[in-house]
């Protein structure tokens, strides 16, 4: 095992035994223990009663965070004629149709959303084990298959997060920065558990959410009451 920096050790003794806490006070613990030279990003970890080998236990979602994540979202869109235009004019980063597809096969993925209209599925389906396994594929459940473009892209650069359950039934994702006020921290992590919430499949039994942890980039995380992420 490497040896541990004192930024390190100074943060996880600042969470040791600290366990069930509230959305504020794990929201206040890891503002005070970051203390890494950047914007850490605040991380959100669910532990989940899903097996998602199961159609019916399959968990994913899209959440508008109400503060925004603080990161920058390059989307790639593929329509074409006045589609594409509109996709321009809301401020997507790549426009294209079969230009774009083969600029994704040399290799050349330089966005994090990509949005297609349904017309253009044909093109982006030949993209399928490219895009997929990044989690880039677009998906009419998750509002990025869509003949609204322009409202598409204007939400992933807004602060939607997308969401998709993995293998150990775990979900993750970035809900802000550690220099956000602790409020709006608080009130985007209560609304990803939310939309966590809201997409309980018919499939799950027992306990749907078993755990809850919040972290930052490079501090460990600490759990909160579930209950508690729950409130609005």
């Amino acid at each position: 095992m490497g040896k541990i920096g004192k930024r390190s050790r100074i943060a996880r003794d600042a969470v040791a035994g600290k366990d069930n806490l509230t959305v504020e006070e794990a929201v206040a613990l890891i503002k005070s223990a970051a203390s890494a030279k950047f914007d850490e990003t605040v991380e959100i970890a669910m532990n989940l009663g899903v097996d998602p080998r199961h159609a019916d236990q399959m968990v994913r979602g899209v959440v508008n965070l109400p503060n925004g994540t603080g990161k920058t979202v390059r989307v790639a869109v593929f329509a074409r004629g006045p589609k594409a235009d509109e996709a321009k004019e809301a401020g997507a980063d790549i426009v294209g149709a079969e230009d774009l597809m083969e600029t994704i096969q040399s290799g050349k993925i330089e966005f994090d959303r990509c949005i297609a209209t349904p017309d253009m599925m044909p093109i982006v389906g030949r993209l399928g084990k490219i895009l997929g396994p990044r989690n880039l594929m677009p998906n009419p459940k998750v509002g990025t298959v869509t003949m609204d473009v322009a409202e598409a892209v204007t939400s992933a650069k807004g602060g939607q997060v997308q969401f998709k359950v993995e293998k150990a039934g775990v979900v993750h994702a970035g809900v802000g920065k550690v220099s956000f006020e602790a409020d709006k921290l608080a009130e985007n992590i209560r609304a990803f558990v939310e939309a966590v919430s809201r997409a309980k499949p018919t499939g799950a039994k027992g306990a749907y959410m078993k755990k809850v942890s919040v972290s930052s980039s490079m501090g460990p995380g600490v759990t909160v009451d579930v209950a508690s992420a729950t409130q609005r």
